[in-house]
């Protein structure tokens, strides 16, 4: 099973180093990263340049790995999702976040063995961390989650989810017309609209970094669940703001417990 990581990235010159080598170190799997660059001018591409090079003239380069990249101007984060799963090439597609890393050299071994035949899609923990990266401020469990949590505002970590290619060109990439929420449509149309097989990998998979896109203020909190109210009506499920209020005591227990 060939494993593709995909990391959207934009002026990410001051993270982006430790997800690039996050994935460098991983071994037991056949893999290819693709770096999706939206035109950045803050030395990110000289860093994927670097780095691209380096794989390219290692031993690496003669093992099952691949390291593509691009760089041009996109309409976001999600555009730029979509232009790697286009590039893809492996059988189950993951995403990367330019501040993330994978937890360990092994990581995407477990989660390559996971997906047994029938399986298509594996998920699992993460946890936000400090910027010393060591430090748990929040753990992100997924092991009490059920599809029906949808309609309260509550799925798995997103960088978590790992999906079998062929099912972007079955039910489609991620949605344009969010700012925050697209992962989260996906997943409302993927594991819950269409059942899609899923399977729980009890185990943390990502470090994040504290700060993205969805928690960086209140008003990004109300974006958040204002689209989120919107994926689920998208697909065909009742959804209104005030049913998005219960999953921040799952994040209580995420800050409580940081097992």
């Amino acid at each position: 099973m060939k494993i593709t990581l995909i990391t959207a990235c934009y002026n990410s010159a001051a993270t982006i180093r430790t997800a690039i080598e996050s994935v460098l170190a991983q071994r037991g799997v056949d893999m290819e990263y693709i770096v999706v660059d939206g035109g950045s001018t803050d030395g990110t591409v000289d860093l994927i340049k670097e780095y691209a090079d380096k794989t390219f003239n290692s031993q690496l380069s003669t093992l099952n790995f691949t390291f593509r990249w691009l760089s041009e101007e996109d309409s976001g984060m999600y555009d730029a999702i979509n232009k790697g799963i286009k590039m893809a090439t492996g059988d189950v597609v993951g995403i990367l976040n330019a501040d993330d890393l994978l937890e360990a050299p092994d990581t995407l071994a477990h989660i390559a063995a996971v997906f047994a035949p029938g399986v298509e899609c594996v998920y699992a923990d993460i946890r936000f961390v400090k910027d010393d990266l060591r430090t748990t401020v929040r753990y992100y469990g997924a092991r009490h989650w059920r599809p029906w949590m949808h309609n309260w505002g509550y799925m798995p970590p997103h960088p978590s989810v790992y999906i079998r290619r062929e099912l972007f060109a079955k039910f489609g990439g991620y949605r344009l017309g969010y700012q925050i929420s697209a992962d989260f449509e996906l997943m409302v149309r993927y594991l819950c609209r269409n059942r899609i097989r899923a399977v729980y990998l009890p185990e943390c998979v990502v470090k994040m970094r504290m700060g993205g896109k969805s928690t960086r203020n209140w008003h990004a909190n109300v974006l958040l669940n204002v689209e989120n109210v919107r994926a689920n009506r998208a697909n065909g499920y009742f959804c209104c703001f005030a049913m998005m209020l219960p999953k921040y005591f799952f994040k209580i227990w995420g800050f409580i417990c940081k097992a």
